[in-house]
């Protein structure tokens, strides 16, 4: 397991498959049926990018599990039949299929997220409509795991809708990205602890650096005053005596591993 390890803190990126960190990250060399268990020398907990796409097979789960040492932990987004497609009607097949076969993780199955896209008024009239068909939704959610919610519309983060979360015991996914509000203005409104855990994605704006880089191999936007900000508030939200789940992509600053590093590294100067 990694060494440096922040108490309650795991610190990983979201997936583990890009062929640029070949040489950077990964040793040279290394081919895509080992990145799995080189990642894991090096982060003890990553955010599954793949599920969003489909469901994962049975043999799929198991070798993530066979390659990832104990204490090793998974998240993973729902596959996008449910957040994007169906919008959470009908889709109670889908969610008993998914949540069975990432059950196939054991102990290394950590928060499952439901990541919903930006939805326009033809989607949804109002906040208070999404409130009305996520309430449902929420409460009939296999029970005995961790869940996580991340909207991308911020006029509907409001009471009602925490209030839902905190019912359901499920986390705000709190998000670096261009149409949210920075994470200081937010917390200047709302208590957005709504579960015993944080989940914390930096994405980053995928289109503007996507005009920069085709690689995934290097940093190449500067981040650091965006760290100065998140780990004060994240470390506050912690003394809450929560464990926190922080997610790095790639397009957050061109390079997910080095971002980490960054991470720490404002982490260990800021003042505890």
């Amino acid at each position: 397991m990694p060494s440096h390890e922040i108490a309650n803190l795991r610190l990983g990126t979201s997936s583990w498959s890009s062929e640029d960190w070949v040489g950077v990250f990964y040793p040279s060399g290394t081919p895509a049926a080992k990145f799995l268990a080189e990642y894991s020398k090096q982060f003890d907990t990553v955010e599954v990018d793949s599920t969003y796409y489909r469901s994962p097979s049975t043999t799929m789960v198991n070798n993530w599990r066979e390659r990832t040492p104990p204490g090793f932990t998974f998240a993973a987004k729902f596959p996008r039949s449910i957040t994007h497609e169906k919008i959470l009607v009908d889709c109670s097949g889908e969610v008993d299929e998914f949540v069975k076969v990432m059950d196939l993780l054991g102990e290394k199955l950590g928060p499952l997220l439901l990541q919903f896209p930006y939805f326009n008024k033809k989607a949804f009239a109002r906040g208070e409509d999404f409130v009305a068909r996520l309430g449902p939704f929420l409460e009939n959610l296999p029970s005995g795991h961790s869940y996580a919610v991340e909207i991308r519309n911020k006029a509907w983060i409001n009471d009602a809708f925490l209030d839902l979360l905190r019912k359901t015991r499920i986390a705000l996914a709190l998000i670096d990205h261009p149409w949210m509000p920075p994470i200081t203005q937010l917390l200047q409104k709302h208590d957005v602890v709504t579960a015993d855990f944080l989940y914390v994605r930096f994405l980053g704006d995928r289109k503007g650096i996507e005009e920069k880089t085709e690689r995934w191999d290097r940093l190449i936007v500067n981040r650091e005053h965006e760290m100065e900000t998140w780990v004060p508030e994240i470390r506050r939200l912690m003394e809450r005596r929560l464990r926190a789940y922080v997610y790095f992509n790639n397009h957050y600053a061109g390079f997910a591993p080095g971002s980490i590093a960054l991470f720490r590294k404002v982490w260990e100067r800021l003042p505890h």
